[in-house]
């Protein structure tokens, strides 16, 4: 498995100085959060911009993730709208595009997968509604992921339409997609009490496409440094070492920019002795 750090928590920072950072603490992959001042599909520089990520990434030696939740960058009034739920067509087709020009991005980086949500209901629409629109705005990501041969990994978040295993795991059933898998938030699983952390790990080992991780406290959706919170993290290396994971297991604290390389270094740090810890344990 490769520790990585993820963007979104370097906000204040150049995008290339974030990646420039994320190397030199000594992570191995990145987590490339799409936003106003990073790979902006609409700005003038993009194609200049998505080269420089491509030279700059193979430089440092950084796999990476392309991940999709920029708070404001489709609609600077609302966070995180619109959404695979927006009531009309033409809202979700915003949503839809900008999922697919992240999807043309990681084919050129040769990311390892595409990251997404649900995102939160606006209108009052049934449940069953709800998921029509889903189910097929994640068909037609799928078969565009399929068509640029990337992975598309779908992240369960409280607070959103879709936010448990349950729910993931319905999810997938419907879509039916061999490029349709997981990201895991470490985190979300433990706010939600949504069951072991480490049996989410082993259920869904062939399809986790992508890993974020940081502490959290129970029924508190909030990403905390480690030591804040309440995660035991021994066992979550353990399961992913027993399943062999050999993707990205990507920090996300992005509300900690301001004090960005401290925490950069210390989380590696922790993370690194528990990873450790786990692999050198038999079996």
């Amino acid at each position: 498995m490769l520790l990585g750090y993820n963007t979104n928590g370097l906000a204040h920072h150049r995008w290339d100085d974030a990646i420039e950072l994320i190397a030199a603490a000594g992570y191995r992959s990145a987590a490339i959060t799409v936003d106003h001042h990073c790979l902006d599909p609409a700005s003038a520089t993009f194609r200049t911009d998505l080269a420089r990520m491509s030279a700059l990434l193979e430089r440092c030696r950084l796999r990476c993730v392309i991940e999709t939740g920029a708070r404001f960058l489709l609609n600077p009034a609302r966070k995180h709208q619109p959404t695979l739920l927006s009531p009309t067509a033409a809202e979700r087709e915003i949503r839809l595009r900008f999922l697919r020009q992240c999807i043309d991005i990681a084919a050129e980086l040769r990311a390892d997968a595409v990251s997404f949500w649900s995102g939160a209901a606006v209108d009052a629409a049934h449940a069953d509604v709800l998921w029509e629109r889903l189910v097929e705005g994640c068909r037609r990501l799928a078969d565009h992921a399929d068509a640029r041969d990337v992975r598309l990994a779908f992240e369960p978040e409280p607070g959103m339409f879709l936010e448990t295993r349950a729910q993931y795991r319905q999810l997938r059933e419907r879509v039916n997609h061999s490029q349709f898998g997981l990201t895991l938030d470490v985190g979300h699983v433990h706010c939600l009490q949504d069951g072991s952390i480490a049996d989410h790990i082993r259920e869904f080992a062939p399809v986790l496409f992508n890993i974020h991780i940081e502490d959290m406290l129970p029924g508190e959706h909030e990403h905390l440094r480690f030591g804040a919170g309440t995660i035991d993290v021994f066992p979550i290396f353990r399961a992913l070492h027993e399943v062999r994971y050999a993707g990205g297991v990507h920090v996300e604290l992005s509300r900690h920019s301001h004090i960005a390389p401290v925490v950069l270094r210390e989380s590696l740090e922790f993370l690194s002795r528990q990873q450790a810890a786990a692999e050198s344990r038999p079996t």
